[in-house]
Order: structure tokens, then C-alpha cells, then sequence
């Protein structure tokens, strides 16, 4: 095999729909059915015992003597669909004097009940032998009349399934008309929708356009609303990658014309003091270069999920400590007291990729020691409180800015940029303030407690 997996079938919003709206139809139809039928057989029932009692009444009020079998041969009006043949037995002082289908041959009277339903079997030739039957008797004037009527039950039973028949059959046919007019409302009723996709296709973001909000239906009212929210925080992203760029550009552009400066000066008087201005300029546009890199880094480890394979929790005690000892000497060097201070008792632990953690702390520490003059006190603070955990970056000089417009609005040119975008990743926010005194500047990476709850 060669490992690629086949595409996964697209589906369309419309078909979904259709297909739970015609699933949810066949099951109601079902249920219709399911309840149909058996009701409808009840009540043909009802009808046939109906009928009987309504024979049987006829015969024990209006009856003759001495009535024989009856033949419609010459009455073809008597016959319809829904006729039951039905056949009397009818006694007047316990004598026969009615049997329309000839069914004394094979039934013993006295095995029918005197009054009410029942199933009586007739064995006889010529004739079924399973009947539904009604028997009344009554007592008149001295004179004592029974009636059995007799009807066959397969007919009742065929009458019940013809007319049940007769009932599905309608809504079956309705069925496929039904799913049509649904097919054509999804159709019709996606139409907005569809109109909807081809604003959203057809939207700019990046050119500041936005949705109309005054659209027709309500319910697109949160939908617009989150595309315009997203639309929002894309452009104020793109409006920080061009100043990001233009950050970098400037940082760029002084370092480089410096190195191009003091390269052409180095041809014409390559003194000690010009070729150590111009290493100088080199290892500041290479740490310009550098933070580029890890900058880029951290943001491809977003984008493409690396940061979230070794998320974990981070000492930020030991963190700190280490940075601290790596940077001592340097900081020795240039002049500057580097100190740190974490609470006693348990590790402030932090959730967030182990590197991007560092990275940020060590720029911020980097940047301290770079922007101010030798004799400064640089401390780096580990703290805790009820609301928030965090580390802190302070110092008492008076900082150097960069040439840049970041500059300008107290920035720290790309490191801060950098450590700005790794709060964004690990979840913490960059806060600057004046500090405690004797400090002066403050720059303190914050965690909500919740946030690591």
C-alpha cells in the first residue's frame, strides 16, 4: 500500500437535510400504518357484528313463517363489493321455520349460545366451516322466537384487509408526491443560505469589507456576527504582521547601513576601534537575524501543531534559575546585578511548551541587560497570588531604545515582538509597568489561575 488514503466524500448540506426529513417521514409513516391497520380491522369487525345484530334484529320483528332459501339470481343490484353473505336460521317455538343456507344439515343448534357471539364450525358439504355467529331469542305474547345469523369468517376477514388496503393505499401513494414537495422546500428553503456562502466567497477580509448585518432571517443573525468577528480579528492580525514587518525593516536597515558604513571606513583606516564597531554592528544584526529565526520557529510550531505534542507544565522556579546562572556571566561583565527571587513551598508550575516558555523569559532577560547601562539591577521575580502565577523581569535604569517606531511607543524592537507572540501560544499575557521601587521598568509574563486549573 501506498499510504494515501482515499478522500473523504463531501456532503452536502442539502442532502442531509432531505435525507432526515424523508427518514423522519417514512417512520411517521410507518407508525400511521402500523396504527392504521389494526384499527381498521377492529372496526370492520364492528361492522360485521353490526351487521348480524341488525339481521338478527330484522328477523325476530319482521320475519314470515315458513320462509326457504332465498336466490338473488334475478336481483344483480344486490351485489357489491362490501356484501357479506350472510345466512339465518330462524325458530318459532323451538320449530324451524327459516334456514336460508341450508345449515341444519351440519350444526347442532344447541352448541350456540342462546344469546351473543360466538364461532361455530358447520360440517356439511358445500359449505365452510368456520362462521361467525350472533343468536338473540325473545319471548313474545307467549310465543318464544331464536335467530342464529351465520357469516363467514373468511369474508370478514377479507373484508377487513380490503378496507384497510383501501386506507395505506392513499398515503402510499401520497408518499413519493410528499417527498417531492419536501426535496423542493429544503431546495427553496437553503436558497438564503446559499446566498449567504457566496457573500462570505465573495468577502475581502484583509480589505476591511464586513457582512451586511440587516439580513432577513434571524437565525443568520449569530452566524454573520462570528464571520464579521473572525473577518475583525484577521485583519488586526494583518495590521500587526505589516507592522511587524516594519519593525523589522527598520531594525534591519540600521544595523545593516552601520555594518556598511563602518566596512567602507574599515577599507580606508582599518584601526582596531573601526574593525571592533564593525564586529559590533555584525552581532547586532545577527541577533536581529536570530530572534527572526526563533520568531519564525515558535509560529511554524503553532501553526503546524508541533507546540502541542510536548505540551506540559513548566517549573518556572527552575526555569528561572537556570536563565539566571546562564546569563550571570555576561551580566558580570557588562556591570549589571542580576538577582532572583521565588516563593518557598510548592513550584509555581505553568502549562505551556517547555522552549517558547524559555525562549520568552531568556529575551526578556536579554533585553534588560542590553537596554540598560552598566550598574543597573536586573531581578527576575517568580511569583504567586490567588488570581495569577507568573514571572517578572524588572530593573532600575533607564532603558535605551531601539530606533524604531516600536521604540517610540516604549517597545523593545523584535525580542518583545518575539516574547509577545510566545504569550499568545502558551496562554499568558505580557503586562509592562513602572515596577516596585526602586525598579523602574517591569515586564511580567502572566498566567490566569484558572488557566492552569
Amino acid at each position: 500500500m501506498n499510504g494515501i488514503s482515499a478522500p473523504t466524500p463531501v456532503r452536502t448540506l442539502r442532502r442531509y437535510l432531505l435525507g432526515w426529513t424523508l427518514g423522519v417521514l417514512g417512520v411517521v409513516w410507518v407508525a400511521l400504518i402500523a396504527f392504521t391497520w389494526p384499527t381498521v380491522y377492529r372496526e370492520a369487525r364492528q361492522f360485521s357484528d353490526g351487521q348480524m345484530t341488525a339481521v338478527a334484529k330484522l328477523w325476530l320483528t319482521a320475519a314470515p313463517y315458513h320462509v326457504g332459501p332465498p336466490s338473488t339470481a334475478d336481483a344483480p343490484d344486490l351485489r357489491h363489493e362490501f356484501l357479506q353473505d350472510v345466512a339465518v336460521m330462524a325458530w318459532d317455538d323451538g320449530r324451524l321455520v327459516a334456514d336460508t343456507h341450508d345449515m341444519a344439515r351440519g350444526l347442532d343448534p344447541a352448541a350456540v349460545p342462546l344469546q351473543g357471539f360466538s364461532t361455530a364450525t358447520v360440517k356439511a358439504a358445500g359449505l365452510v366451516p368456520q362462521w361467525r355467529t350472533y343468536s338473540a331469542q325473545i319471548t313474545q305474547d307467549g310465543h318464544v322466537r331464536r335467530v342464529i345469523v351465520f357469516m363467514d369468517l373468511q369474508q370478514r376477514y377479507g373484508l377487513s384487509k380490503d378496507i384497510a388496503a383501501h386506507v395505506a393505499l392513499p398515503a402510499l401513494l401520497v408518499l413519493p408526491l410528499v417527498a417531492l414537495l419536501l426535496w423542493w422546500a429544503v431546495r427553496r428553503g437553503l436558497r438564503p443560505l446559499d446566498a449567504l456562502s457566496r457573500e462570505v466567497a465573495a468577502l475581502d477580509g484583509f480589505a476591511g469589507q464586513r457582512l451586511d448585518t440587516q439580513h432577513r432571517h434571524r437565525e443568520f443573525a449569530s452566524t454573520v456576527a462570528a464571520i464579521n468577528g473572525l473577518v475583525d480579528t484577521l485583519q488586526t492580525r494583518a495590521q500587526r504582521e505589516r507592522e511587524f514587518a516594519s519593525d523589522v525593516a527598520h531594525e534591519l536597515r540600521t544595523p545593516l547601513a552601520a555594518l556598511a558604513l563602518q566596512a567602507s571606513a574599515a577599507q580606508h583606516d582599518p584601526s582596531r576601534e573601526r574593525l571592533a564597531q564593525l564586529e559590533q554592528e555584525s552581532l547586532r544584526a545577527g541577533r536581529i537575524l536570530n530572534q527572526l529565526l526563533e520568531l519564525a520557529r515558535a509560529n511554524r510550531s503553532a501553526v503546524s501543531g508541533e507546540g502541542a505534542l510536548v505540551q506540559g507544565r513548566v517549573a518556572l522556579g527552575e526555569l528561572a534559575a537556570r536563565l539566571v546562572a546562564a546569563h550571570a556571566p555576561a551580566a558580570y561583565d557588562s556591570g549589571h546585578e542580576l538577582a532572583l527571587q521565588q516563593p518557598d513551598g510548592e513550584p509555581v508550575l505553568v502549562r505551556g511548551q517547555p522552549m517558547l516558555v524559555e525562549l520568552a523569559l531568556r529575551n526578556l532577560i536579554e533585553n534588560a541587560l542590553r537596554h540598560t547601562p552598566g550598574g543597573t539591577q536586573v531581578e527576575v521575580a517568580v511569583w504567586r497570588t490567588p488570581q495569577a502565577h507568573g514571572v517578572s523581569v524588572s530593573d532600575d535604569g533607564q532603558r535605551a531604545h531601539a530606533a524604531s517606531p516600536a521604540a517610540e511607543h516604549g517597545g523593545l524592537g523584535l525580542g518583545l515582538r518575539l516574547v509577545e507572540r510566545i504569550a499568545e501560544q502558551v496562554g499568558a499575557q505580557l503586562v509592562r509597568d513602572r515596577g516596585e521601587a526602586p525598579m523602574t521598568t517591569r515586564f511580567t509574563l502572566r498566567w490566569p489561575t484558572a488557566a492552569d486549573a
